[in-house]
């Protein structure tokens, strides 16, 4: 056996022993790494920004309502006779007599662990009464987003693509109106015209509540909630559609002009095809931004149309806060209503680069 035969003869017998050696992935190089490590730095720090920024609502919120000119403790008593001791000790319960830094170090520490307080109003811890009105906010407003998101997409499609036409100046001018128009404004003439009722419009619908005096169980309960939603939604839809509408018009217009539309169209594509396909995908960016923002709104409700039909909803809850004052359900909600803004905005920030890839890169 010669010198050489003895390694060749131990190679083999490793190589039929071990097998092929596994294959080991490349690491990944080149463009779609850089990209990867430019969204992952981009996206920390969006989550940083939102962190900053519920930080300082933090800070706001304590501060803010205690500018109100008003006496939380005297507002308690309803104007009854109380005595300077039970002023004190009522001040000393709800821990008013404490020093404002150590009022707002407690208050801080205690948030961040999710402990808002107690109501002064109510005597109960603040997250109970938010967890029980939110229901009722997610149920009205939810409903009016989806309408208002999906009448609002379509019909400022429509509009946009017949430019100019007696369909397009109606619904631009309609929309623009409604966009004007307060909120609350046009809840109350709709409780005008369709619940008290105007000349040969005899009154149809409920002025306010979710729910008529005598409540109800099953079907009739659903029927009798749908039917006091009636006024409030419309009064939303009709609000948030005419921005969406506008949006949505704006940003398909901006696209018709565009060389790859004309493309798609030298090829055949019929005139259905290539605003389905092609321009209506790409003038959606902005307006899935407006969509996120709205999903914010959604928990945040509409304080000012909950409070006109008397909706029992956060909306109504912060409005009754605000007359006491009530410090802890006010410094709360105001806290859970910009939450919710940011966290969608945020949302919608780290998701708008997988929908156009130049952002974040």
């Amino acid at each position: 056996m010669t010198a050489d035969s003895t390694p060749a003869l131990v190679k083999q017998a490793d190589a039929d022993t071990d097998g092929p050696a596994p294959a080991v992935p490349p690491a990944a190089r080149g463009p779609r790494a850089r990209n990867t490590k430019a969204y992952l730095k981009y996206v920390a720090a969006k989550i940083a920004g939102a962190a900053v920024s519920l930080f300082a609502v933090l800070v706001t919120s304590f501060f803010l309502f205690r500018l109100i000119p008003s006496d939380p403790v005297k507002q308690m008593t309803g104007g009854r006779p109380v005595s300077a001791e039970q002023l004190d000790s009522l001040r000393h319960q709800f821990g008013l007599d404490q020093p404002m830094w150590k009022q707002f170090t407690s208050y801080v520490g205690d948030a961040l662990t999710g402990d808002f307080g107690t109501s002064f109003a109510y005597h109960a811890p603040v997250i109970d009464k938010i967890v029980e009105k939110i229901p009722a906010t997610l149920l009205l407003t939810g409903t009016a987003y989806v309408l208002y998101s999906v009448i609002g997409i379509w019909l400022g499609t429509r509009t946009a693509w017949r430019n100019g036409s007696s369909s397009d100046r109606f619904h631009t001018a309609l929309a623009l109106t409604l966009y004007s128009v307060p909120s609350f404004w046009l809840g109350l003439l709709l409780i005008i015209v369709f619940s008290v009722g105007v000349g040969p419009i005899p009154g149809m619908f409920p002025t306010g509540g979710m729910t008529s005096t005598d409540g109800g169980s099953g079907l009739s309960y659903v029927l009798d909630v749908a039917h006091h939603m009636v006024l409030p939604v419309i009064t939303l839809v009709a609000v948030g559609y005419a921005q969406t509408l506008l949006v949505m018009r704006s940003s398909l217009l901006d696209e018709m002009g565009s060389d790859y539309l004309t493309t798609a169209r030298a090829k055949g594509l019929r005139d259905d095809a290539v605003r389905r396909r092609h321009a209506v995908p790409n003038a959606m960016l902005p307006t899935f931004t407006l969509m996120f923002v709205n999903l914010g709104h959604v928990v945040a409700g509409q304080i000012l149309v909950e409070t006109v039909f008397s909706w029992p909803g956060l909306g109504s809850l912060f409005y009754q806060g605000l007359s006491t004052p009530d410090l802890p359900l006010v410094q709360a909600l105001f806290f859970v209503f910009a939450t919710a803004v940011i966290l969608a905005n945020t949302l919608a920030d780290v998701l708008y680069p997988l929908l156009d890839p130049r952002v974040g890169r």
